[in-house]
């Protein structure tokens, strides 16, 4: 699969993603809130490593500029 995820958008997926993992481990949500936290947490933080987002290759989308 061809990479489609860039450099700002990387970060800006590790950092959000990030905050959502906390936010469902120490602020006390319960329930789906919480699931729900961690499971988008997750999805944005392995998109970013892996640089490559499914949902943007379904609407051929991509923010790594040009080669």
């Amino acid at each position: 699969m061809k990479t489609n995820v860039g450099g700002i958008d990387r970060a800006l997926r590790i950092a959000l993603g990030g905050a959502l993992i906390l936010l469902g481990l120490l602020a006390g949500l319960t329930g789906l809130a919480k699931w729900a936290a961690l499971v988008v947490g997750a999805v944005l933080v392995l998109t970013a490593l892996a640089r490559i987002c499914p949902a943007y290759a379904l609407f051929g989308i991509s923010t790594c500029g040009r080669r």
